[in-house]
Formats: structure tokens, sequence, C-alpha cells
């Protein structure tokens, strides 16, 4: 049986793509059989961040409308065979695309693999609902800036009203220099206020943004490698260990990088 969590936020560009596909490869290196399932339809691009948009022949429209069988729609990872995605679709029939309808497509892999991760569009309208009406959980990510936590806010009190038996925050584009300097909001500040669990914080690293422009999840030579590896065995319930976006500006030598960082 698949543990089968809708990746949200409520407010767009927080990073909820990347944080699928970065989670997918991270659960994937822990030899997990992870499938992502690409939601938003219309401006999808998991397939262009996981870099498979060459090899699409089915997304998850034609498996809805019948014109493949489910397993005809996914595309495995090159690098990890235990990985894969399914893509979405740039246009759909509004009446064959119901929250039901992709719920039985999800239910359909739930017996081919361990993980579930549904990449929910932006939102709290009818797209959104189809994404969690077929989750059992949610990771709800945030930024740290004010207009995401109120959007994630009212996204946390919408779960309550679909079948999400748990639910915990991811913490994106985190600034330890920031934090420390007290210019950002601090991530155990951010799950107090929405007063939910922290799963795993990710660093704002320059490297994701170079690797999605060619199509590809990071590497071991990235700052967010560790972040994504501790977010996927707290998942597992293997740790409870949280990155430190701070621990590389404390001391002398990390006042001078502070220092160095501000006039960059």
């Amino acid at each position: 049986m698949a543990r089968k969590i809708v990746l949200t936020s409520g407010k767009g560009g927080v990073g909820k793509t990347t944080i699928c596909a970065n989670l997918g490869v991270a659960l994937a290196r822990l030899n997990k059989r992870v499938v992502l399932v690409d939601v938003d339809i219309g401006l999808n691009n998991l397939d262009v961040v996981t870099g498979i948009e060459n090899k699409i022949v089915y997304d998850i429209v034609d498996a809805i409308e019948g014109k493949c069988r489910v397993k005809q729609a996914l595309v495995q990872d090159v690098n990890y065979p235990n990985l894969y995605v399914m893509p979405s679709a740039h246009s759909y029939n509004k009446s064959q695309v119901t929250k039901e309808n992709v719920k039985k497509v999800i239910d359909t892999l739930n017996d081919y693999f361990d993980f579930i991760l549904i990449d929910c569009p932006a939102g709290i309208d009818e797209p959104f609902k189809r994404a969690v009406y077929g989750a059992e959980e949610a990771l709800v990510v945030v930024t740290p800036h004010v207009s995401s936590l109120r959007d994630a806010d009212k996204v946390l009190m919408l779960l309550n009203s679909f079948n999400i038996q748990d639910y915990s925050l991811v913490v994106n584009r985190v600034r330890g220099d920031m934090i420390l300097d007290k210019e950002m909001i601090d991530s155990k500040k951010i799950s107090e206020i929405l007063d939910t669990r922290l799963s795993g914080i990710i660093p704002e690293d320059d490297n994701i943004t170079t690797f999605l422009s060619i199509g590809r999840t990071v590497n071991k030579g990235c700052e967010s490698y560790l972040a994504f590896n501790m977010l996927a065995k707290n998942l597992l319930g293997e740790s409870s260990k949280i990155y430190d976006c701070t621990e590389k500006y404390k001391g002398i030598f990390g006042f001078i990088k502070r220092a160095i960082r501000r006039k960059v």
C-alpha cells in the first residue's frame, strides 16, 4: 500500500514542484518505489523539472479518458529505476477530469509503489480539490514570507475537510544568514505560527536553479542534497533531524560569511 502525499501551499511560486521532484529522488535513493503525479493540468512543469518532457507518450488525462492504461502513462527515470513520473497535460476536457477520476488513477497505482507524491496546483479552487481528494497525507510548502504563511494557513484549514490523516510543513528557500541577522522568520517560529509540525527545511540554494534550468534534480554537490535526504528520512520515520541553515554562518568565520553575503 502506497503512502499518498500531496504537496500543496495555496500560494504559487513557493517551490512545490521542485520539492516534489527532489523528494522523490531522495526517497528513490533510499530504495523506495516512488511515483510523482502531476495534477497541475494546464500549467504543468514537473516533466521539465525531471527532464522527461521528450519521453512522454501518454499523460494523466489520457489515462482518465481511457486512451491508455494507467501504467502506460508512467515515465521511468533514467538514473533511478524505482522512480516514475506521471506527467500532466496542457489541455483537457473539464467534464472528464474530475476529482473522483483523478483519485481513481491514483488508487490504481496504490499496489505498485511505496510513495505517491502528488504535485498540487496553486490556489484553493477546483484544481486544488482534485489534487487533495486522492491524498491521505499532505506536505504544506511555505517560504519565510508573510504572504506565504497567510495562504498556508488557509490551506491547513481546508485540509481538515478532506480525508487527510496527517499533514506537516516544509519550509523552502531558507537563508541562515538572514535568520541570524533577524531579517527572516525562523522556521521553528513558522511552525508555531501555523501550529503545525515541521518535517523539513530546504535552504536557498543557487544550485537548485542551475539544475532546474537543464531539467535535473540536485546532486551530492548541492547544499540542499542533505536537506532533502533528511526530509525523506523524516517521512520514513528513520530520523527526526531538521536541516540547520544557520550552522555555516555561526562563529567568527560564519560572521565573515554573513558580512560578505550582505555586500554581494
